[in-house]
């Protein structure tokens, strides 16, 4: 019988076995090479969602662990090894030699960045780095949070526009919309800013707008709302603009019955506080400066704008001590300086003197208007005669200033020191001088007068030795040429003699 060596292996086979035999007494001979496989480039997660990163290896390595890390540089993480605690990362395949995929649980913002796996080998002391990963790329999707708006921090007055501010942060990828609302219209020129404004893991956004407060704003609602690529709706967030509006109140003050009033008249004061917000305000009545607690105040009231009035009315009697006396109206709103508004009682007439028939007021009163009036005509017509008087004499003034007549004296007798006789000479004589005025003259010329005189008549009034006044009538006198020199005793004027009768 033939060895089985020899069956088996027939002269024809020998090559082939002796090759097997060969190679399965060479240590290593048959085994594959070395390969750490990271297929994943690029992976994209929203925030709190699990990520799953994948990592295995083939063929015969080297002892040593497995690890994954984030980024690289100076910047290089440990993620998971299997040594230590990662409490959201875990292996998908525990105690595998070949798989070393990773889950990361409630992902979040700050995971972005590239992962590597990597394999060690043991060394001489610390583990060697033997293989990496071709590194995956990992962002996060995170939703913006919940955005939160912000008015001024005290109530505001309507009028000058009032600044908001609307936030949210740790949102990606950078791209945002911010739109304002007020009752549902969109405002316009919000100021919007995203920051960092250079590339991160995340983002905050910061938005403002300015609003024009109304009167009609208590019931206002002002909205900010945002919308992003993680967002399946927008995000709102809402503000009440009654948070911050102060409307002041229109005050009004009436009587019932109207002033003026007669004496002794009931006198109702309205004190009407309209359209105020918000509804703390306190109202109180002074007359003539002093508090009183007689007034009656009415039950708070909502407007239909939500703003709010509040009534208040004094009742007081139209005395003679009250007659001009002002009452006022305060009001005192959100701890504001008061606002007044007042109203005077007056009465129909005013209070008789002690003594004296108040039927009578009514007529002295027309008299004193009456005696005003005289007198203010009396004081225009005198005014108008002195203007007519000067006139007249201006007038006068300068017609004999144009004229420049002669001057004419009338003189007596001169009477001696002695005693006088008793009878009184009836031809007793007065004389009046008639002094004209010599011109210059260039050329000088001889002018021939008539030799005529007439002579002037002095009448006497009715009462003896009274002289009332003179009639000068057409007074000629003779002149004669000039004289070459005239004497001293010759006046420059001649005279006319006139005679005065006397009974």
């Amino acid at each position: 019988m033939e060895p089985v060596a020899s069956r088996l292996c027939c002269p024809a086979c020998w090559l082939p076995c002796l090759l097997l035999l060969a190679l399965h007494g060479w240590p290593g001979a048959g085994a594959q090479e070395f390969q750490l496989l990271q297929p994943q480039g690029a992976v994209s997660v929203s925030a709190g969602e699990t990520l799953t990163l994948t990592c295995s290896v083939t063929g015969l390595a080297p002892a040593g662990p497995v690890r994954w890390f984030k980024d690289s540089g100076s910047g290089r993480r440990l993620v998971y090894a299997d040594a230590g605690s990662f409490p959201r990362v875990t292996r998908a395949v525990s105690g595998s030699d070949t798989d070393f995929t990773i889950h990361i649980n409630d992902t979040r913002s700050e995971d972005a960045g590239v992962y590597h796996c990597v394999k060690f080998k043991k060394g001489l002391g610390a583990d060697e780095e033997f293989r990496s990963g071709s590194g995956t790329a990992v962002s996060v999707s995170a939703r913006p949070s919940a955005p939160s708006v912000s008015g001024p921090p005290s109530r505001a007055e309507p009028g000058p526009p009032v600044t908001f501010t609307c936030t949210s942060g740790g949102f990606s990828p950078r791209d945002i919309t911010v739109t304002w609302l007020k009752n549902g219209a969109k405002l316009p020129d919000p100021q919007t800013q995203v920051l960092p404004a250079h590339q991160s893991v995340s983002y905050n956004v910061s938005s403002t707008v300015g609003v024009s407060l109304t009167r009609a704003d208590a019931r206002s609602q002002l909205t900010c709302q945002i919308e992003h690529s993680t967002l399946p709706a927008p995000l709102r967030a809402t503000y009440t603009l009654s948070d911050v509006l102060r409307v002041p109140p229109r005050l009004q003050v009436g009587t019932a019955p109207a002033v003026p009033v007669a004496l002794n008249t009931s006198v109702t004061f309205t004190c009407h506080a309209e359209g105020f917000y918000p509804k703390d305000a306190s109202l109180t009545w002074l007359e003539n400066g002093n508090e009183t607690n007689l007034g009656k105040s009415s039950a708070l009231s909502e407007n239909a704008d939500g703003t709010y009035t509040l009534q208040s009315s004094l009742e007081v009697k139209a005395t003679e001590q009250r007659s001009q006396s002002m009452f006022t109206c305060r009001v005192v709103h959100d701890s504001q300086p008061p606002i007044n508004a007042s109203a005077m009682l007056r009465l129909s007439q005013p209070p008789a003197e002690p003594g004296k028939d108040p039927t009578s007021s009514a007529a002295d009163s027309y008299l004193s208007e009456e005696k005003k009036i005289y007198i203010a005509v009396a004081v225009v017509c005198a005014v108008l005669v002195v203007l007519v008087i000067a006139v007249i004499y201006l007038i006068r003034v300068r017609q004999r200033k144009g004229k420049s007549s002669p001057s004419v004296r009338l003189h007596e007798p001169e009477k001696s020191p002695g005693p006088a006789p008793q009878d009184s000479d009836p031809n007793n004589l007065t004389y009046a001088d008639l002094n004209f005025d010599k011109q210059k003259k260039r050329t000088p010329r001889f002018v021939e007068m008539s030799p005529q005189s007439e002579y002037a008549c002095i009448q006497p009034a009715a009462t003896e030795d009274n002289l009332t006044y003179a009639d000068l009538d057409m007074v000629h006198l003779s002149k004669s040429p000039k004289r070459p020199a005239p004497r001293p005793e010759e006046a420059i004027s001649e005279y006319a003699s006139v005679q005065i009768q006397r009974k």
